[in-house]
């Protein structure tokens, strides 16, 4: 199975699963090169051979790197929320992207997003609602956080400020 996963920060969460999983693959996507940097120190220390790192946009990656319906998870764990109107044209999870994200995914792969900003959650239920390509598994919204997820950084700073935190699945329609 391939996981990708896309702004993976510190890469710790990437890290962990990696570790936990060692017969699957893992591809993480991250701009911030210090985050970089210290996934790929901690990946040289644990011996974990089975993740693949880009610094390329994530748009970008996806478009020329990975094949259609390869996928078997696509996970963004606390995108930039951009939670002025005038930047929301900034985020991540857009009706193109997810369109992207669809035929990058195999048929029955799961898209795990997860965010501390509530109209950012609000705003992914919209633009995943109208995407055919993906149902929501459970149907309703929020979940507690998988056991597969780690707890990120950014989740416990969230914590910290009070801000409820929602994990959001969805399954890859299709055979």
């Amino acid at each position: 199975p391939v996981t990708l996963e896309i702004g993976f920060g510190s890469g710790d969460a990437l890290a962990s699963m990696a570790a936990a999983a060692p017969d699957e693959n893992f591809i993480g996507i991250e701009v911030h090169r210090p985050g970089v940097g210290r996934l790929l120190q901690r990946l040289a220390a644990e011996g974990l051979e089975n993740v693949r790192v880009s610094t390329r946009d994530a748009v970008e990656v996806l478009e020329h790197q990975i094949p259609d319906a390869s996928l078997d998870r696509v996970l963004v764990y606390f995108p930039d929320p951009w939670p002025k109107k005038r930047h929301h044209k900034r985020r991540l999870i857009q009706p193109p992207f997810v369109t992207l994200l669809a035929r990058k995914m195999k048929p029955g792969g799961l898209l795990h997003l997860a965010t501390d900003w509530m109209p950012y959650a609000e705003w992914m239920q919209e633009v995943l609602a109208a995407a055919p390509e993906f149902v929501p598994v459970p149907p309703g919204g929020c979940v507690p956080r998988p056991p597969w997820r780690p707890e990120t950084r950014f989740e416990r700073r969230g914590q910290r400020l009070g801000h409820p935190v929602c994990d959001l699945l969805y399954r890859r329609r299709g055979a």
